[in-house]
């Protein structure tokens, strides 16, 4: 969908300011070599002030209806969220830009608080990172903001804690809004149930039970903080932190407490599930377009800006 005509006129001149800062020097292939030599030397600028590696953290978000997941993939023409705002950058750092991303998301799921890392030479103000990359970047993905970070910041490897969210549209009639942004059944869910069961998996514990059969993490244990159950106008979340999480394994919390809370188990249950560390004994994994990346936790000495525990619409932000 074409941008308001406002918007692309003031974000185009936010590219235009993005990609004036990148002025190199060029030297006339006409030019003999002595005389490029000799001005190379006379020229040449101390050490001090070659232009060094910069490190930059940014926050994405996106709708990730559209997409095969954060991750680039290995077959052509397949979009993904990571390809396409690398893309975008690369064209505001006239260089090539690879990014490092806090929590790699799966097919279709959403991001509000995606924080991602990359290394560049080039000289841009963090403003024109953000409204500069925006104006190359498809309606269904943002940057929200960026800053400059020393060296020793890691998108993944600096995070203490992550946070999700799991949008569950509990009506006996299918929605026509946000089709593709929630997750929709017709049975109606009992909250304490799924509370009830919620707190067996809170805690450090080993998650085979609610992985994938084709995890890659090399231990299945994690440290599972808070997961809280509530409803949000017409909406039941079930918002989860931890240190780190699973493949598969929010949608696959959610597709044992959804069973528990339409009264087809009972809470125990999803203690049973853990315990039995088989991901057969773990029921249906829940569709993705409900799941969304809402919170990463660094370090305070990063200073990194809050997240505002999206998503934006939720009339309850928790």
């Amino acid at each position: 969908m074409p941008r308001d005509r406002s918007q692309f006129e003031h974000q185009q001149g936010a590219t235009s300011v993005a990609l004036s800062c990148d002025a190199t020097p060029v030297v006339s292939e006409s030019a003999s070599s002595e005389s490029v030599g000799s001005e190379l030397k006379d020229s040449r600028q101390p050490e001090s002030d070659t232009p060094k590696t910069k490190r930059y953290a940014l926050c994405v978000e996106y709708a990730g209806a559209a997409y095969r997941g954060w991750q680039t993939q290995k077959e052509k023409d397949v979009p993904s969220i990571q390809e396409t705002v690398e893309q975008a950058l690369s064209k505001i750092a006239n260089e090539s830009v690879k990014v490092i991303c806090a929590g790699r998301t799966d097919a279709c799921v959403s991001g509000t608080y995606q924080i991602i890392h990359f290394d560049t030479l080039a000289q841009r103000p963090d403003q024109a990172w953000v409204m500069g990359t925006n104006t190359k970047l498809p309606d269904d993905i943002a940057i929200r903001w960026a800053k400059c970070v020393d060296d020793s910041f890691h998108a993944r490897f600096s995070a203490l804690e992550r946070r999700y969210r799991y949008l569950i549209y509990s009506a006996p009639v299918k929605p026509g809004l946000l089709s593709r942004g929630v997750t929709w059944t017709h049975k109606q869910l009992n909250m304490s149930r799924m509370q009830a069961a919620a707190d067996y998996l809170i805690g450090e514990h080993d998650f085979t039970s609610y992985r994938a059969i084709g995890c890659q993490a090399k231990s299945p244990v994690r440290d599972v903080r808070a997961m809280d159950i509530y409803r949000a106008g017409e909406l039941i979340v079930i918002d989860v932190r931890a240190n780190a999480f699973l493949h598969h394994m929010i949608r696959n919390f959610a597709g044992v407490l959804m069973k528990i809370g339409a009264g087809e188990a009972e809470p125990v249950w999803a203690k049973e599930v853990l315990e039995a560390r088989d991901r057969t004994q773990g029921g249906v994994t829940a569709p993705p377009y409900g799941l969304y990346f809402v919170d990463v936790k660094y370090p305070e000495r990063y200073a990194l800006p809050k997240s505002e525990l999206g998503p934006y619409f939720l009339m309850q932000n928790g």
